[in-house]
């Protein structure tokens, strides 16, 4: 996935620089951030349906909204963007916030100008504002960083930043991350995330696509900046557990670091609609095959009978399962009203810790789906 973004974005700026020296001033704002530390972990707890992400001081909602295909013509909306699209983006971000869901994760290259596609952010950014117009509403932006080959050092985020901010129309974002581990010059991009946040340009910073050994590394490089690594967005569903088998997992929860779900339904699999008569269509076709698709019957058919006993859907059973692991967000992608409204019923209530291993050992019987970015 990560290749294929890379080579959308159509250009990259960046520079190598020395380290700057910490001022007085900016001593000040860290030592500042540190103590309102513990002062926002008790507000965070006092806030129905939000969950503060690592140890930084945002709260967003327990239930995000990725923005992955808003805009998208390379793998979404068959490779078409058109104004009836827009008005159904438009119409999922609107529910999104009616109904509580205010954490929105958008990226530079998701609709890069490619095949008549819209860039993410510059959608977002206008979704907010007209809302804005309208009534004051609190939402919480994220959006990422490309490691594209061609940019170095630690100037190379700053000005990537700054770009995505234009693009938002916001002097901030609440979550800035690295999209994937760069196939060098790393530790200049940590370095750059420390400095956006630094500089108040980010409230937290975070990764994404961070194995074990790099989300560690990553957590004491920032830690030396006194930066908190507040989250690794990674892929996590039912049939996609990876997290918890590679350590990475186990790592966020002893590090602190909230760990973000992408693809939490598995790219739409895990909501039942799909069959072995009726595989997805475009390049998810390639994943979920019919034959992977009729292993996974056992398993729908369970999270089915499950999800009556509680009036729920699927596409709820799974999300729920995975906010019943603890320290996870799910980010589904919502392309329209009825999916944002869709996700809302996920929250509040839970399933048992019977039924979430149960669905777990069911899980386990199904192979197939490898995603290598995070063996990088």
């Amino acid at each position: 996935m990560a290749a294929a973004m890379a080579l959308q974005v159509m250009a990259g700026g960046g520079c190598c620089c020395q380290r700057p020296v910490l001022g007085a001033g900016r001593r000040r704002l860290a030592v500042a951030r540190a103590v309102a530390s513990d002062a926002a972990a008790a507000k965070v707890s006092e806030e129905e349906g939000k969950v503060r992400l690592g140890g930084s001081e945002v709260a967003v909602s327990k239930l995000g909204i990725g923005a992955w295909s808003w805009g998208d013509t390379t793998y979404w909306n068959d490779s078409e963007w058109d104004d009836r699209r827009l008005q159904e983006a438009k119409a999922a971000f609107d529910t999104s916030i009616d109904n509580g869901m205010t954490f929105f994760d958008t990226a530079e290259v998701y609709g890069t100008a490619l095949m008549g596609a819209v860039n993410s952010e510059s959608l977002l950014g206008g979704f907010i504002k007209e809302r804005q117009e309208k009534e004051q509403i609190d939402v919480a932006v994220a959006t990422k960083f490309a490691a594209l080959p061609w940019r170095f050092g630690r100037g190379s985020v700053l000005s990537a930043l700054k770009k995505s901010l234009d693009r938002l129309g916001l002097s901030s974002v609440e979550l800035y991350q690295l999209h994937w581990p760069g196939l060098w010059g790393n530790e200049g991009y940590l370095d750059g995330l420390a400095d956006a946040y630094e500089q108040g340009l980010v409230k937290a910073v975070g990764v994404s696509n961070y194995n074990e050994k790099r989300l560690r590394d990553a957590y004491a490089r920032m830690k030396k900046r006194g930066v908190p690594l507040a989250a690794n967005q990674v892929n996590y569903s039912l049939i996609y557990r990876t997290p918890e088998l590679n350590g990475v997992k186990a790592a966020c929860d002893e590090l602190g670091i909230t760990l973000i779900a992408y693809s939490p339904i598995a790219q739409g699999v895990l909501s039942g609609k799909y069959t072995p008569e009726k595989p997805p269509t475009g390049p998810r076709a390639n994943t979920y095959t019919p034959e992977f698709l009729t292993k996974l019957q056992p398993l729908m058919n369970r999270i089915k009978e499950i999800g009556e006993s509680y009036g729920k859907n699927p596409t709820q059973v799974s999300l729920n399962w995975l906010t019943c692991q603890g320290n996870v967000v799910p980010i589904p992608g919502a392309k329209n009203a009825g999916q944002a409204q869709e996700f809302a019923g996920a929250l509040g209530w839970s399933l048992t810790g019977d039924e979430v291993e149960e669905l777990r050992s069911l899980a386990r019987e199904i192979k197939g789906i490898k995603m290598p970015i995070e063996e990088s």
